[in-house]
């Protein structure tokens, strides 16, 4: 069971995509009993056991869909008649996706930058940050955080993206987060956004629409102004607005 446990916590701070079973009732003969539990991975491997045979496979098909969906539900077996399994007893099944961590690209550590971070740490991001800037990293509050402190088009070039990033772009200088954005919009990723006045955003869009740096769809799936809109000034109040934008991004995948 401790195994199991480590398991579940391992998944959620990493990137796998898995469920958790748990048998939750049981009445006459079944192969395992109230508590039996197994981890279902998005790839189809199991750990643990919920009692072999059709059942077992027929709540891992189900948790490998739950997975995608992120739904928990409930499911009941009457053992001969849905399974034909002939120990002939009822089950109860708990399923529930288990949610890794999702990876939070922050381009520039100023003072925006650093506030996100601190506030997506704590609402469960893996955050990493990006800033070329050496000085900028003396703060004891980067610590904790996977800092790459290199050129920003190099470090993209080894940077893992996948279907699950989320990517802000708050770098000091406009002209870096054009260019980082004309990157990045071309890699896998969840959400990206990009800070910035209006004028700033209808300028961009214009450029690159010009130069042929980005199709019209893909300027439309990029949030800029980022955030949700509401009359905020200080840097922290601006993180929240975009704290705000990725949990609902987030919730609502």
């Amino acid at each position: 069971m401790e195994q199991i446990f480590g398991k579940i916590e391992e998944i959620i701070n990493g990137q796998k995509h898995a469920a958790l079973c748990i048998v939750i009732e049981t009445h006459g003969s079944t192969p395992r009993k109230t508590g039996a539990k197994m981890i279902v991975f998005a790839d189809g491997t199991i750990m643990g056991s919920i009692g072999g045979g059709s059942i077992e496979s027929e709540v891992a098909a189900r948790a490998i869909n739950m997975i995608a969906s992120g739904k928990p539900a409930k499911v009941a077996f009457n053992l001969e008649q849905d399974l034909n399994m002939h120990c002939g007893g009822k089950m109860e099944v708990y399923i529930e996706p288990l949610n890794s961590k999702k990876k939070l690209f922050i381009f520039g550590a100023g003072h925006i930058g650093k506030a996100l971070a601190q506030f997506a740490r704590e609402l469960s991001f893996t955050v990493t940050i990006f800033d070329p800037r050496e000085e900028i990293f003396k703060d004891p509050v980067f610590s904790g955080f996977t800092i790459i402190n290199r050129d920003y088009f190099l470090a993209i070039g080894d940077a893992v993206f996948d279907a699950d990033t989320f990517i802000v772009v708050v770098t000091p200088k406009h002209i870096f987060d054009e260019e980082i954005l004309a990157v990045v919009a071309k890699k896998p990723h969840a959400y990206l956004g990009m800070i910035g006045s209006n004028r700033k955003v209808e300028t961009l869009k214009k450029r690159f629409l010009e130069e042929k740096i980005l199709s019209l769809e893909e300027l439309g799936k990029i949030d800029m102004p980022i955030g949700i809109k509401f009359k905020a000034d200080t840097p922290q109040e601006i993180a929240i607005s975009i704290l705000a934008k990725l949990i609902d991004v987030r919730n609502s995948r």
